[in-house]
């Protein structure tokens, strides 16, 4: 008959020791990132609503200007 092993711990023959080691790997070193945020110049959206008003403001005192030379009823020119 064969002589029987004992089966002691996890079973594992020749006395060693199982090592516990985690599969994930470190995460990688990350970079301290700043943000900087650019000056904010007038763009082309601003350039127009500038525009557009300055315009209507124009036309508003052209028409008062012709109502107040021509028909006497203009509210800054009379």
């Amino acid at each position: 008959m064969a002589p029987s092993r004992s089966k002691s711990g996890s079973g594992r023959s020749g006395g060693r020791t199982p090592r516990a080691t985690s599969r994930k790997k470190e995460a990688p070193a990350t970079a301290a990132i700043e943000v900087v945020e650019e000056g904010k110049g007038l763009g082309i959206d601003d350039g127009i609503a500038i525009v557009t008003a300055l315009l209507l403001v124009v036309s508003i005192l052209l028409v008062d200007y012709d109502w107040g030379t021509h028909y006497g009823g203009g509210m800054f020119f009379k």
